[in-house]
Protein backbone atom coordinates (compact mmCIF):
# COMPACT_ATOMS: atom_id res chain seq x y z
CA UNK A 1 0.00 0.00 0.00
CA UNK A 2 1.90 2.68 -1.30
CA UNK A 3 1.42 6.51 -1.56
CA UNK A 4 3.15 7.21 -4.47
CA UNK A 5 6.02 9.35 -3.13
CA UNK A 6 8.17 6.42 -1.60
CA UNK A 7 11.74 6.54 -3.31
CA UNK A 8 11.83 2.56 -3.07
CA UNK A 9 8.67 0.10 -2.78
CA UNK A 10 10.73 -1.33 0.56
CA UNK A 11 9.53 1.79 2.28
CA UNK A 12 5.56 0.90 1.04
CA UNK A 13 3.47 -1.14 3.79
CA UNK A 14 2.83 -4.33 3.60
CA UNK A 15 2.52 -7.72 5.04
CA UNK A 16 5.45 -10.15 6.17
CA UNK A 17 7.73 -11.48 3.84
CA UNK A 18 5.91 -14.22 2.48
CA UNK A 19 2.68 -13.85 3.86
CA UNK A 20 0.07 -13.85 1.31
CA UNK A 21 -3.43 -15.53 -0.45
CA UNK A 22 -2.35 -15.55 -3.54
CA UNK A 23 -1.13 -17.81 -6.65
CA UNK A 24 0.71 -16.67 -9.72
CA UNK A 25 -1.77 -15.74 -11.47
CA UNK A 26 -2.48 -12.64 -9.60
CA UNK A 27 1.77 -11.29 -10.04
CA UNK A 28 1.62 -7.70 -10.58
CA UNK A 29 3.51 -6.16 -12.84
CA UNK A 30 4.57 -2.50 -14.07
CA UNK A 31 5.06 -0.78 -16.87
CA UNK A 32 7.05 3.02 -16.20
CA UNK A 33 7.26 5.57 -19.20
CA UNK A 34 11.92 5.49 -19.01
CA UNK A 35 13.44 2.00 -19.16
CA UNK A 36 15.70 1.35 -16.95
CA UNK A 37 14.56 3.38 -13.37
CA UNK A 38 13.97 0.45 -12.02
CA UNK A 39 17.28 -1.15 -11.97
CA UNK A 40 19.01 2.04 -9.82
CA UNK A 41 20.67 0.79 -7.54
CA UNK A 42 20.55 1.91 -3.83
CA UNK A 43 23.98 1.20 -2.41
CA UNK A 44 27.31 1.78 -4.19
CA UNK A 45 30.95 2.56 -3.41
CA UNK A 46 32.61 5.82 -5.01
CA UNK A 47 36.20 7.24 -5.65
CA UNK A 48 37.94 4.14 -4.90
CA UNK A 49 39.67 1.50 -7.40
CA UNK A 50 37.00 -0.79 -7.51
CA UNK A 51 33.73 -1.30 -7.60
CA UNK A 52 34.10 -2.64 -3.93
CA UNK A 53 36.23 0.10 -1.78
CA UNK A 54 34.93 3.46 -1.56
CA UNK A 55 32.83 5.93 -0.32
CA UNK A 56 28.99 4.69 1.15
CA UNK A 57 26.46 5.84 -0.97
CA UNK A 58 22.72 5.55 -0.71
CA UNK A 59 19.92 6.60 -3.07
CA UNK A 60 16.93 7.76 -1.31
CA UNK A 61 14.13 10.16 -2.98
CA UNK A 62 15.62 10.18 -6.30
CA UNK A 63 19.01 11.10 -5.22
CA UNK A 64 22.45 9.96 -4.49
CA UNK A 65 23.98 11.06 -0.58
CA UNK A 66 26.55 9.72 1.68
CA UNK A 67 26.82 8.56 5.09
CA UNK A 68 27.54 9.72 8.33
CA UNK A 69 30.74 8.22 10.01
CA UNK A 70 29.36 8.89 13.68
CA UNK A 71 29.35 5.08 14.87
CA UNK A 72 30.36 3.13 11.56
CA UNK A 73 32.36 -0.19 12.23
CA UNK A 74 32.97 -2.99 10.52
CA UNK A 75 29.54 -4.48 11.55
CA UNK A 76 28.29 -2.03 9.29
CA UNK A 77 30.94 -2.92 6.30
CA UNK A 78 30.09 -6.14 6.39
CA UNK A 79 26.78 -5.40 5.84
CA UNK A 80 27.81 -3.29 2.89
CA UNK A 81 29.83 -5.72 1.44
CA UNK A 82 27.56 -8.38 1.46
CA UNK A 83 25.09 -6.43 0.07
CA UNK A 84 27.13 -5.88 -2.95
CA UNK A 85 28.49 -9.07 -3.61
CA UNK A 86 31.90 -8.15 -2.60
CA UNK A 87 33.08 -10.49 0.14
CA UNK A 88 34.06 -9.67 3.62
CA UNK A 89 35.14 -6.27 4.75
CA UNK A 90 38.15 -5.58 5.60
CA UNK A 91 37.93 -1.95 7.17
CA UNK A 92 35.31 0.47 7.81
CA UNK A 93 37.37 4.02 7.48
CA UNK A 94 35.71 7.42 8.15
CA UNK A 95 36.81 10.84 7.64
CA UNK A 96 36.20 11.13 4.23
CA UNK A 97 39.20 8.21 3.38
CA UNK A 98 37.60 8.06 -0.49
CA UNK A 99 37.06 11.83 -0.60
CA UNK A 100 34.00 14.53 0.49
CA UNK A 101 31.08 13.43 -1.31
CA UNK A 102 28.39 16.00 -2.66
CA UNK A 103 25.00 16.18 -1.99
CA UNK A 104 22.98 15.41 1.04
CA UNK A 105 23.97 13.12 3.69
CA UNK A 106 21.36 10.69 4.08
CA UNK A 107 22.11 8.47 7.12
CA UNK A 108 23.45 8.96 10.40
CA UNK A 109 24.07 6.94 13.35
CA UNK A 110 24.05 3.88 11.48
CA UNK A 111 23.96 0.51 13.67
CA UNK A 112 24.09 -2.85 12.01
CA UNK A 113 24.83 -6.07 13.63
CA UNK A 114 26.77 -7.44 11.16
CA UNK A 115 23.77 -10.14 10.25
CA UNK A 116 21.80 -8.05 8.08
CA UNK A 117 21.45 -9.41 3.90
CA UNK A 118 19.86 -5.64 3.30
CA UNK A 119 22.21 -2.20 4.48
CA UNK A 120 18.35 -0.77 5.11
CA UNK A 121 17.90 -3.25 7.44
CA UNK A 122 20.05 -1.45 9.97
CA UNK A 123 19.06 0.88 12.72
CA UNK A 124 19.73 4.42 12.06
CA UNK A 125 18.63 8.20 11.93
CA UNK A 126 16.09 9.35 9.58
CA UNK A 127 16.34 9.84 6.13
CA UNK A 128 18.57 13.06 6.16
CA UNK A 129 18.63 14.15 9.91
CA UNK A 130 22.10 14.34 11.00
CA UNK A 131 24.69 16.84 12.65
CA UNK A 132 27.24 15.75 10.16
CA UNK A 133 29.58 17.64 7.08
CA UNK A 134 30.92 15.82 4.50
CA UNK A 135 34.27 15.45 6.28
CA UNK A 136 33.03 12.21 8.33
CA UNK A 137 31.89 10.59 5.07
CA UNK A 138 31.72 7.04 5.28
CA UNK A 139 33.90 4.39 3.34
CA UNK A 140 34.20 0.56 2.92
CA UNK A 141 37.16 -1.49 2.13
CA UNK A 142 35.77 -5.24 0.87
CA UNK A 143 37.70 -8.23 0.49
CA UNK A 144 35.86 -9.24 -2.35
CA UNK A 145 35.82 -11.22 -5.76
CA UNK A 146 36.44 -8.02 -7.59
CA UNK A 147 39.99 -7.87 -6.48
CA UNK A 148 41.63 -10.03 -9.31
CA UNK A 149 44.15 -6.86 -9.20
CA UNK A 150 45.62 -8.21 -5.77
CA UNK A 151 45.27 -11.80 -6.40
CA UNK A 152 47.39 -11.45 -9.55
CA UNK A 153 49.81 -9.27 -8.22
CA UNK A 154 50.14 -6.68 -11.43
CA UNK A 155 51.99 -5.01 -9.68
CA UNK A 156 56.07 -4.20 -10.67
CA UNK A 157 59.30 -2.24 -9.93
CA UNK A 158 61.06 -0.86 -12.82
CA UNK A 159 64.83 -0.26 -13.93
CA UNK A 160 65.65 -0.62 -10.03
CA UNK A 161 68.97 -2.51 -9.08
CA UNK A 162 66.62 -5.53 -7.98
CA UNK A 163 62.68 -6.40 -8.48
CA UNK A 164 62.06 -4.61 -4.84
CA UNK A 165 62.85 -1.40 -6.18
CA UNK A 166 61.99 1.03 -8.72
CA UNK A 167 59.56 2.80 -10.99
CA UNK A 168 56.19 1.78 -10.44
CA UNK A 169 54.13 0.56 -12.70
CA UNK A 170 50.46 -1.01 -12.43
CA UNK A 171 48.45 -3.53 -15.10
CA UNK A 172 45.12 -2.41 -15.97
CA UNK A 173 43.25 -3.45 -18.98
CA UNK A 174 45.86 -5.43 -19.81
CA UNK A 175 48.12 -2.41 -20.62
CA UNK A 176 51.20 -1.42 -17.92
CA UNK A 177 51.53 1.85 -16.99
CA UNK A 178 52.78 4.32 -14.59
CA UNK A 179 51.46 6.36 -11.30
CA UNK A 180 51.72 9.88 -10.89
CA UNK A 181 54.01 11.36 -7.70
CA UNK A 182 51.03 13.75 -6.82
CA UNK A 183 50.49 13.15 -3.11
CA UNK A 184 52.69 9.76 -2.98
CA UNK A 185 54.53 8.88 -0.01
CA UNK A 186 55.94 6.19 2.11
CA UNK A 187 52.41 5.18 3.29
CA UNK A 188 51.73 4.92 -0.85
CA UNK A 189 55.03 3.05 -0.91
CA UNK A 190 54.48 0.86 2.47
CA UNK A 191 51.81 -0.62 0.46
CA UNK A 192 53.66 -1.17 -2.75
CA UNK A 193 55.99 -3.03 -0.85
CA UNK A 194 54.12 -5.53 1.40
CA UNK A 195 52.03 -6.43 -1.90
CA UNK A 196 55.32 -7.48 -3.33
CA UNK A 197 56.17 -9.15 -0.31
CA UNK A 198 59.29 -6.59 -0.59
CA UNK A 199 59.39 -5.97 3.36
CA UNK A 200 59.32 -2.29 4.50
CA UNK A 201 58.96 0.93 2.28
CA UNK A 202 62.65 2.63 2.84
CA UNK A 203 61.99 5.67 -0.39
CA UNK A 204 59.11 6.94 -2.32
CA UNK A 205 60.53 9.21 -4.49
CA UNK A 206 58.48 10.85 -7.74
CA UNK A 207 59.91 12.81 -11.01
CA UNK A 208 61.26 9.72 -12.65
CA UNK A 209 63.96 8.84 -10.41
CA UNK A 210 64.11 5.38 -12.01
CA UNK A 211 63.63 6.54 -16.05
CA UNK A 212 60.31 7.89 -17.33
CA UNK A 213 57.47 5.15 -18.33
CA UNK A 214 55.41 5.03 -21.34
CA UNK A 215 52.34 4.32 -22.42
CA UNK A 216 49.35 5.30 -19.90
CA UNK A 217 49.82 7.45 -16.70
CA UNK A 218 47.23 5.01 -14.83
CA UNK A 219 46.68 6.84 -10.92
CA UNK A 220 47.26 10.20 -9.56
CA UNK A 221 46.13 11.37 -6.46
CA UNK A 222 47.28 7.99 -4.68
CA UNK A 223 46.46 8.55 -0.96
CA UNK A 224 46.70 5.17 1.04
CA UNK A 225 46.81 4.66 4.71
CA UNK A 226 49.65 2.29 4.72
CA UNK A 227 47.77 -0.69 6.26
CA UNK A 228 46.18 -1.94 2.92
CA UNK A 229 47.07 -5.17 1.24
CA UNK A 230 47.28 -4.06 -2.20
CA UNK A 231 47.46 -0.77 -4.37
CA UNK A 232 44.23 -1.55 -5.39
CA UNK A 233 42.52 -0.61 -2.24
CA UNK A 234 44.24 2.33 -1.56
CA UNK A 235 42.21 6.19 -2.60
CA UNK A 236 42.93 7.59 -6.06
CA UNK A 237 41.48 9.20 -9.04
CA UNK A 238 39.54 6.68 -11.27
CA UNK A 239 41.86 4.80 -13.43
CA UNK A 240 43.76 6.39 -16.08
CA UNK A 241 42.38 10.16 -15.34
CA UNK A 242 45.53 12.21 -14.52
CA UNK A 243 47.13 15.68 -14.96
CA UNK A 244 51.33 14.25 -14.69
CA UNK A 245 53.29 13.78 -17.22
CA UNK A 246 55.76 10.75 -17.00
CA UNK A 247 58.43 13.45 -15.66
CA UNK A 248 56.33 12.77 -12.70
CA UNK A 249 56.43 9.00 -12.46
CA UNK A 250 56.67 7.51 -8.72
CA UNK A 251 58.75 4.83 -7.51
CA UNK A 252 59.83 2.78 -4.73
CA UNK A 253 62.46 1.05 -2.66
CA UNK A 254 61.77 -1.78 -0.48
CA UNK A 255 64.17 -2.86 2.58
CA UNK A 256 63.73 -6.61 1.06
CA UNK A 257 65.66 -7.77 -1.61
CA UNK A 258 64.90 -10.75 -4.38
CA UNK A 259 66.54 -13.67 -3.82
CA UNK A 260 66.04 -17.24 -6.37
CA UNK A 261 67.53 -20.12 -6.02
CA UNK A 262 70.64 -21.04 -8.59
CA UNK A 263 72.22 -23.93 -9.61
CA UNK A 264 74.53 -25.10 -12.33
CA UNK A 265 73.55 -28.77 -14.03
CA UNK A 266 75.21 -31.00 -15.98
CA UNK A 267 78.84 -29.94 -15.72
CA UNK A 268 81.50 -31.54 -14.75
CA UNK A 269 80.97 -30.01 -10.83
CA UNK A 270 78.88 -28.19 -8.96
CA UNK A 271 80.66 -25.10 -9.64
CA UNK A 272 80.49 -24.99 -13.89
CA UNK A 273 77.18 -26.08 -15.67
CA UNK A 274 73.96 -24.88 -17.11
CA UNK A 275 72.56 -21.68 -15.17
CA UNK A 276 69.41 -23.14 -13.60
CA UNK A 277 67.15 -20.62 -11.29
CA UNK A 278 64.13 -21.88 -9.12
CA UNK A 279 60.80 -19.98 -9.63
CA UNK A 280 57.42 -20.53 -8.68
CA UNK A 281 58.36 -24.30 -7.53
CA UNK A 282 59.93 -25.28 -11.15
CA UNK A 283 63.80 -25.10 -11.51
CA UNK A 284 63.95 -23.44 -15.45
CA UNK A 285 66.70 -21.83 -17.34
CA UNK A 286 67.99 -18.59 -18.57
CA UNK A 287 68.42 -17.47 -21.78
CA UNK A 288 72.07 -16.19 -23.31
CA UNK A 289 70.76 -12.81 -24.68
CA UNK A 290 72.97 -10.24 -22.67
CA UNK A 291 74.78 -12.96 -20.94
CA UNK A 292 78.45 -12.23 -19.83
CA UNK A 293 81.25 -12.31 -17.43
CA UNK A 294 78.87 -9.72 -14.87
CA UNK A 295 76.10 -12.43 -14.75
CA UNK A 296 78.39 -15.03 -14.68
CA UNK A 297 80.43 -13.49 -11.64
CA UNK A 298 77.13 -13.22 -10.01
CA UNK A 299 76.08 -17.33 -10.06
CA UNK A 300 79.50 -18.01 -9.06
CA UNK A 301 79.69 -15.74 -6.03
CA UNK A 302 75.80 -16.74 -4.98
CA UNK A 303 77.18 -20.38 -5.51
CA UNK A 304 79.79 -19.99 -3.42
CA UNK A 305 82.54 -20.82 -6.18
CA UNK A 306 84.82 -18.41 -6.59
CA UNK A 307 85.11 -16.26 -9.70
CA UNK A 308 84.07 -16.70 -13.13
CA UNK A 309 86.25 -17.88 -15.27
CA UNK A 310 83.88 -18.38 -18.34
CA UNK A 311 80.05 -17.33 -19.23
CA UNK A 312 79.03 -19.12 -22.27
CA UNK A 313 75.84 -19.60 -24.24
CA UNK A 314 74.41 -21.63 -26.81
CA UNK A 315 73.85 -24.70 -24.67
CA UNK A 316 77.25 -25.26 -24.04
CA UNK A 317 76.17 -27.41 -20.84
CA UNK A 318 73.25 -29.14 -22.86
CA UNK A 319 69.66 -28.04 -23.60
CA UNK A 320 67.62 -27.99 -20.31
CA UNK A 321 63.48 -28.22 -20.02
CA UNK A 322 60.97 -26.90 -18.82
CA UNK A 323 60.65 -23.07 -18.45
CA UNK A 324 62.53 -20.22 -19.50
CA UNK A 325 62.97 -17.97 -16.82
CA UNK A 326 65.07 -15.39 -17.32
CA UNK A 327 65.48 -13.30 -20.26
CA UNK A 328 67.67 -10.41 -21.33
CA UNK A 329 69.41 -10.52 -17.85
CA UNK A 330 71.58 -6.98 -17.46
CA UNK A 331 73.91 -7.13 -13.86
CA UNK A 332 76.29 -4.73 -12.42
CA UNK A 333 78.36 -7.94 -11.27
CA UNK A 334 78.36 -6.90 -7.76
CA UNK A 335 74.47 -8.15 -7.06
CA UNK A 336 74.40 -10.82 -4.17
CA UNK A 337 71.78 -12.53 -6.35
CA UNK A 338 70.67 -13.33 -10.14
CA UNK A 339 67.38 -12.30 -9.02
CA UNK A 340 68.76 -9.02 -7.91
CA UNK A 341 69.67 -7.99 -11.72
CA UNK A 342 67.41 -5.92 -14.11
CA UNK A 343 65.64 -8.62 -16.31
CA UNK A 344 62.36 -9.22 -18.18
CA UNK A 345 59.59 -10.43 -16.29
CA UNK A 346 59.53 -13.71 -15.26
CA UNK A 347 59.11 -16.50 -17.99
CA UNK A 348 58.72 -13.94 -20.71
CA UNK A 349 61.78 -14.34 -23.55
CA UNK A 350 62.12 -14.63 -26.74
CA UNK A 351 64.43 -17.78 -26.86
CA UNK A 352 64.30 -20.92 -26.80
CA UNK A 353 66.47 -24.23 -24.55
CA UNK A 354 69.32 -23.42 -27.88
CA UNK A 355 70.15 -20.55 -26.18
CA UNK A 356 70.40 -21.42 -22.60
CA UNK A 357 73.28 -20.05 -20.96
CA UNK A 358 76.27 -21.42 -18.91
CA UNK A 359 78.76 -20.61 -16.41
CA UNK A 360 82.51 -22.02 -15.40
CA UNK A 361 83.29 -21.00 -11.99
CA UNK A 362 87.30 -21.00 -10.21
CA UNK A 363 85.36 -23.15 -8.07
CA UNK A 364 86.69 -22.11 -4.39
CA UNK A 365 83.58 -23.38 -2.47
CA UNK A 366 83.36 -26.06 0.13
CA UNK A 367 80.51 -28.43 -1.18
CA UNK A 368 79.93 -30.07 1.42
CA UNK A 369 78.33 -26.95 3.10
CA UNK A 370 77.32 -25.55 -0.56
CA UNK A 371 73.76 -23.77 0.18
CA UNK A 372 71.65 -22.82 2.95
CA UNK A 373 70.98 -26.88 3.97
CA UNK A 374 74.99 -27.70 4.96
CA UNK A 375 74.88 -24.66 7.82
CA UNK A 376 72.07 -24.51 10.51
CA UNK A 377 71.38 -22.55 13.72
CA UNK A 378 70.39 -24.93 16.51
CA UNK A 379 68.61 -24.73 20.02
CA UNK A 380 67.80 -20.75 19.39
CA UNK A 381 64.56 -18.82 19.51
CA UNK A 382 64.31 -19.40 15.83
CA UNK A 383 66.16 -20.20 12.30
CA UNK A 384 67.70 -16.72 12.44
CA UNK A 385 69.53 -17.33 16.45
CA UNK A 386 70.99 -20.49 17.88
CA UNK A 387 74.44 -22.99 17.95
CA UNK A 388 76.27 -22.75 14.28
CA UNK A 389 76.38 -26.12 12.95
CA UNK A 390 77.58 -27.39 9.45
CA UNK A 391 77.40 -30.63 7.84
CA UNK A 392 79.92 -32.56 6.87
CA UNK A 393 80.62 -35.83 5.98
CA UNK A 394 76.51 -36.26 6.36
CA UNK A 395 77.30 -35.69 10.10
CA UNK A 396 76.18 -32.28 11.86
CA UNK A 397 78.79 -30.87 13.57
CA UNK A 398 79.82 -27.50 15.56
CA UNK A 399 82.35 -24.96 15.05
CA UNK A 400 84.88 -23.40 18.00
CA UNK A 401 84.52 -19.86 19.22
CA UNK A 402 88.58 -19.60 18.83
CA UNK A 403 88.76 -15.77 16.96
CA UNK A 404 84.93 -15.93 16.45
CA UNK A 405 83.64 -12.55 15.55
CA UNK A 406 80.74 -10.66 14.03
CA UNK A 407 82.65 -10.88 10.38
CA UNK A 408 82.06 -15.13 10.86
CA UNK A 409 78.63 -14.25 12.33
CA UNK A 410 77.57 -12.13 9.31
CA UNK A 411 78.57 -14.74 6.22
CA UNK A 412 76.12 -17.26 8.36
CA UNK A 413 73.44 -14.91 8.81
CA UNK A 414 73.87 -14.19 4.93
CA UNK A 415 73.74 -17.21 4.07
CA UNK A 416 71.01 -18.64 5.57
CA UNK A 417 68.95 -15.29 4.42
CA UNK A 418 68.57 -14.05 7.63
CA UNK A 419 69.56 -10.60 7.67
CA UNK A 420 72.79 -9.03 9.25
CA UNK A 421 74.52 -10.08 12.17
CA UNK A 422 73.52 -8.54 15.79
CA UNK A 423 76.04 -10.67 17.82
CA UNK A 424 78.44 -14.00 17.45
CA UNK A 425 78.47 -15.34 20.81
CA UNK A 426 80.95 -18.01 22.06
CA UNK A 427 81.12 -19.60 25.11
CA UNK A 428 78.63 -22.21 24.24
CA UNK A 429 75.96 -19.50 24.78
CA UNK A 430 72.70 -21.44 23.11
CA UNK A 431 74.06 -24.92 24.80
CA UNK A 432 76.75 -27.45 24.44
CA UNK A 433 76.65 -29.40 20.77
CA UNK A 434 77.60 -33.05 20.61
CA UNK A 435 81.01 -34.36 18.29
CA UNK A 436 82.39 -33.41 16.08
CA UNK A 437 83.35 -30.37 16.06
CA UNK A 438 84.14 -29.68 12.36
CA UNK A 439 86.05 -26.20 12.21
CA UNK A 440 88.50 -24.14 14.12
CA UNK A 441 89.87 -20.50 13.67
CA UNK A 442 87.15 -19.62 10.92
CA UNK A 443 88.42 -15.92 9.42
CA UNK A 444 85.91 -14.23 7.17
CA UNK A 445 86.00 -10.54 5.68
CA UNK A 446 82.66 -10.13 6.12
CA UNK A 447 82.32 -9.25 2.64
CA UNK A 448 81.59 -13.07 1.67
CA UNK A 449 77.79 -13.83 0.59
CA UNK A 450 77.79 -17.31 1.80
CA UNK A 451 80.16 -18.80 5.01
CA UNK A 452 81.51 -20.83 2.08
CA UNK A 453 83.50 -17.89 0.89
CA UNK A 454 85.34 -17.41 4.60
CA UNK A 455 88.56 -19.20 5.34
CA UNK A 456 88.15 -22.47 6.68
CA UNK A 457 90.85 -24.32 8.44
CA UNK A 458 90.78 -28.69 8.01
CA UNK A 459 87.61 -30.42 8.58
CA UNK A 460 87.92 -32.21 12.13
CA UNK A 461 91.52 -30.25 13.08
CA UNK A 462 91.20 -28.17 16.17
CA UNK A 463 92.10 -27.68 19.99
CA UNK A 464 88.64 -26.77 21.54
CA UNK A 465 86.13 -28.44 23.59
CA UNK A 466 81.91 -28.08 23.25
CA UNK A 467 82.33 -25.44 25.90
CA UNK A 468 83.42 -23.21 22.84
CA UNK A 469 80.85 -24.02 20.21
CA UNK A 470 79.94 -20.61 18.36
CA UNK A 471 76.91 -19.37 17.75
CA UNK A 472 75.10 -16.34 16.06
CA UNK A 473 71.96 -13.84 16.36
CA UNK A 474 71.17 -12.17 12.96
CA UNK A 475 69.17 -9.64 12.47
CA UNK A 476 65.74 -11.69 10.67
CA UNK A 477 62.71 -13.46 12.26
CA UNK A 478 61.65 -16.69 11.99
Amino acid sequence: SCLGTEATLAECPVKPWGHHACNHREDASVVCSVSGIASIPRLRLVGGLSECAGRVEVFYNNEWGTVCDDGWDPNDAAVVCRQLGCGVALSAPGSARFGWGAGPIWLDDVSCTGEETDFFECQAKMWGVHNCHHGEDAGVVCAGESWPEAELLPLRLVNGPHRCAGRVEVLHTGQWGTVCDDGWDLNDAAVVCRQLGCGKAMAASGRAVFGQGTGRIWLDDVACVGSEDALAQCRARPWGQSNCNHGEDASVVCSGIARAEVRLAEGPNHCAGRVEVLHDRQWGTVCDDGWDLNEAAVVCRQLGCGRATAAYSRARFGQGTGNIWLDDLACVGTEDNLAQCQARPWGQSNCNHGEDAGVVCSGTSHPAIQGTRGVRLADGPNRCAGRVEVLHQQRWGTICDDSWDLKDAKAVCRQLGCGTAVSAPGQAHFGQGLDPIWLDDVDCTGMETTFTQCSLSSWGVHNCNHEEDAGVVCSGGP
